[in-house]
């Protein structure tokens, strides 16, 4: 009966130091309510915002120009394999093969020769080759097709994954890159997440609220080229969430202190 008694009172106390974490716990759990996306009155369609966006070329871009023409043999030239290629493995990094746009927003073009590229749509960089291959009497009827080969956004901050996404297609909209960065975690501020972007010659920032129906109209829902996005931790929830943390150990130590001492009083 004593060793009952005793084995009671050791519950009690540890039953006890068991509230004190167990509030914390409790505090650091996130409502679904802050935890979900948008809010539950958003209307059922929305107009699409700049659903043709033309990428701008910037310098540092890879471009992949392919020129056809119904003289096949006198388009080949344009098609040739470029004299310094940018393609190679370094680090484990491919650079894909294409175009370089230097540091003065040129492309050196077989024939052509230095071609302005930087602050260009891929629809005016079109259309400014086939001019000049027709004005210089070089093709008749020229098609030519640039896609941008090293078009990518980087997510960081409080995601399942930060990452650099490459994203192929060349359109992009702010949630599908949070996606593909493995969603936000529970602690990540929702209506505050931070965007980067350079915009003529100048970075600028704009802060982003995903429990706003607003989004979905904001010119920064498609991302453009070399975005960044930076999503911010609650810092609350993260320290109760440490704190919890740091008193697991504790909790399982006497756990166990519990154990032996029922198994010793027996």
């Amino acid at each position: 009966m004593n060793n009952f008694a005793f084995f009671a009172d050791i519950t009690k106390v540890f039953l006890r130091l068991l509230v004190v974490p167990f509030l914390l716990f409790a505090a650091s759990c996130a409502s679904p309510a802050k935890s979900r996306y948008f809010d539950q009155s958003i209307p059922g369609q929305y107009p699409l915002v700049n659903a043709n966006l033309d990428p701008i070329i910037q310098k540092a871009d890879i471009l992949s120009i392919v020129v056809s023409s119904l003289n096949e043999e006198a388009s080949k030239v344009y098609n040739a394999p470029i004299s310094t290629p940018v393609g190679y493995k370094a680090n484990g990094v491919y650079t894909p093969v294409g175009y370089l746009v230097d540091p003065d927003g040129l492309i050196t073009f077989p024939v052509l020769g230095k071609v302005q590229a930087e602050g260009l749509t891929k629809k005016q960089l079109t259309d400014s080759i086939a001019h000049s291959l027709v004005d210089r009497k070089l093709l008749v009827d020229p098609v030519v097709s640039i896609r941008i080969l090293n078009f990518r956004v980087t997510v960081l901050g409080d995601v399942g994954k930060p990452s650099v996404v490459s994203v192929e297609n060349e359109k992009i909209s702010l949630l599908e890159a949070i996606g593909m960065a493995g969603d936000l975690n529970i602690t990540a501020k929702r209506e505050n997440v931070l965007l980067i972007r350079e915009e003529n010659e100048k970075k600028i920032t704009r802060r982003i609220n995903l429990n706003d129906e607003s989004i979905f109209k904001s010119p920064y829902y498609y991302l453009k080229n070399n975005d960044i996005i930076y999503v911010e931790a609650n810092y609350a929830k993260v320290q109760s969430q440490s704190r919890l943390t740091a008193l697991l150990p504790s909790i399982l130590s006497g756990l166990a202190l519990i154990a032996i001492i029922f198994d010793r009083t027996r």
